[in-house]
């Protein structure tokens, strides 16, 4: 029996994501999570909104650590989860929101950039995006932690790196996707959303 994995990150920061997802995803019925990591969020989340059903996803090393959350858990609302990756090809859809937390700062630009073409092919009308993460404003970190977390994801990938709002909004709006919330979270993370239509 293999352990299974866990991210002490994602126990510290799912109460107040959740608080979001509760405000944004009320009113939906599936959910895609790009890059579902362990699955912890994926369990916490679907465990607090059983009305949802939560489609996750990962590249294909990560599943069989998601499955043993899933399993474990044996909610109704979590199907198999099924491997992705952002540069193709995406599931079918649509879905009525999509949700990811700490991707973009650690993929490539390119990668960020078929993330939001991806999530402008699946989501439905009126589909809600939410995305968890460190994000830079004007250019500039927002904290002193910030920049020495970017200092370390370069010298681990230097196509890494913490992302700017402004261009991270600017796809979004390239897919189609109007900003409607930006929540500050613990440890200098924001949580930003957007809506389809």
């Amino acid at each position: 029996m293999h352990t299974k994995p866990v991210a002490p990150a994602c126990e510290r920061n799912r109460d107040p994501i959740l608080a979001v997802l509760r405000r944004h995803f009320a009113d939906r019925g599936s959910v895609l999570e790009v890059g579902s990591g362990t699955g912890q969020h994926a369990v916490h989340f679907a465990t607090a909104m059983p009305a949802l059903s939560w489609q996750c996803t990962d590249l294909a090393p990560r599943l069989p650590g998601i499955r043993q959350w899933l399993d474990d858990a044996g909610l109704p609302n979590t199907p198999a989860p099924i491997a992705l990756d952002v540069c193709g090809p995406w599931p079918k859809g649509p879905y009525d929101a999509v949700f990811s937390a700490n991707i973009l700062h650690i993929v490539g630009w390119p990668e960020v950039e078929a993330f939001f073409a991806g999530v402008g092919r699946v989501l439905g009308a009126a589909g809600v995006l939410a995305v968890y993460g460190p994000f830079n404003a004007n250019g500039n970190y927002t904290s002193t932690s910030n920049r020495d977390f970017d200092a370390w994801l370069k010298a681990r990938d230097p196509r890494s790196g913490i992302r700017d709002v402004e261009a991270v909004q600017a796809l979004a709006a390239q897919a189609g996707l109007h900003a409607v919330d930006d929540v500050a979270m613990p440890a200098n993370n924001r949580c930003l959303v957007w809506r389809r239509g």
